[in-house]
């Protein structure tokens, strides 16, 4: 596991786009992930093959928390406990330092990332909570699942 590349642009890309139900983000998008958000951000390659990737960053107006954006493991290499290893990995970061919370947004229907954000929280005996942060009508105008934010604090101290 490694910091992200300029390089690493367009293999993110498209594992974002084989990770349903992951919204897609621009190929730009991820080359400033990979570029200007590197130390928050966590690479997994297998055999030089991009297979994991975690999209994070603190937050400005909350730089105690860790907000992770998006989580991406290849077919190839789910149910090896890879995505909570690349979490682990994240909040070790000397950019993570400080952090006493992590943070994501997800939707009711996404099993995978509830049970995924779920066993971080048991792994790291912290509390997950859930609130509603942005939602249908108000402010996706019924285009999309309201996104619920999950909260995971205390986070363990490195």
């Amino acid at each position: 596991m490694r910091s992200p590349h300029a390089e690493d642009g367009a293999a993110v890309t498209a594992l974002v786009a084989a990770s349903a139900p992951l919204d897609r983000n621009s190929a730009y998008c991820n080359l400033l992930q990979c570029t200007d958000f590197a130390e928050t951000c966590v690479v997994a390659e297998r055999q030089g093959r991009v297979i994991g990737w975690v999209s994070a960053y603190r937050p400005p107006s909350a730089p105690d928390r860790i907000f992770v954006w998006q989580v991406a493991v290849d077919a190839s290499a789910r149910g090896e406990g890879l995505a909570l290893r690349m979490l682990d990995a994240l909040i070790a970061r000397p950019a993570v330092a400080g952090a006493t919370s992590l943070t994501t947004t997800i939707t009711e229907g996404n099993a995978a990332s509830w049970g995924l954000f779920g066993a971080f929280a048991r792994r790291c005996n912290a509390e997950l909570t859930k609130a509603p942060r942005f939602e249908r009508e108000a402010h996706f105008g019924g285009a999309h699942d309201t996104e619920w934010e999950a909260r995971i604090a205390p986070l363990p101290t490195h």
